[in-house]
């Protein structure tokens, strides 16, 4: 068994000083590590990859950070991918507590922010949220409406994104 540790060491130069790692070691732990962020992405959660709100920026964030340290030698390699897989678990835990607690959800993802109501700005939310009038008719148009007055009620999600109701016609 130590002669394939020993192996693994030499491959990946888990007892070289990163200045010491050579191309071909930190490509093999890039490709290590891009198969393990693949596995334990997977395990964890897709919705980190699709939402768009701080708490799943701040794993992907996270997750980048600390890989790369794995893959550039300045941290310790198997410990580092221990400690993304526990990342990417607290996360996982996290969405489930926002998923049977609303007061937990809100105070990890934030609520959405009503900025239009029957046509009308709301300045006050706007200004909060610092939203200009031009983002709202941006976000308007892209939703293939041109006029303010047919917006029922317009809401800054969590996400950043702003979604519209249109009022009947």
């Amino acid at each position: 068994m130590d002669a394939f540790w020993n192996f693994i060491s030499l491959l990946l130069g888990l007892d070289l000083e990163p200045k010491h790692l050579t191309f071909a070691q930190i490509s093999l732990r890039g490709v290590i590590v891009m198969i393990f962020t693949l596995i334990i992405i997977r395990l964890g959660d897709k919705r980190s990859l699709s939402k768009k709100s701080a708490f799943d920026a701040a794993l992907l964030i996270i997750l980048a950070s600390v890989l790369a340290r794995a893959i550039n030698g300045s941290a310790a390699f198997f410990p580092t991918l221990g400690g993304s897989a526990v990342v990417v678990g607290l996360h996982r835990l996290m969405a489930f507590a926002s998923y049977k607690s609303d007061g937990f959800r809100r105070l990890v993802k934030g609520k959405p922010s009503e900025i239009v109501r029957n046509g009308q700005l709301i300045e006050r939310n706007m200004s909060r949220d610092h939203v200009a009038e031009e983002d709202i008719r941006e976000d308007l148009r892209l939703d293939g409406e041109e006029e303010l007055a047919q917006v029922k009620v317009a809401r800054l999600e969590c996400s950043g994104d702003i979604s519209f109701i249109k009022k009947e016609k």
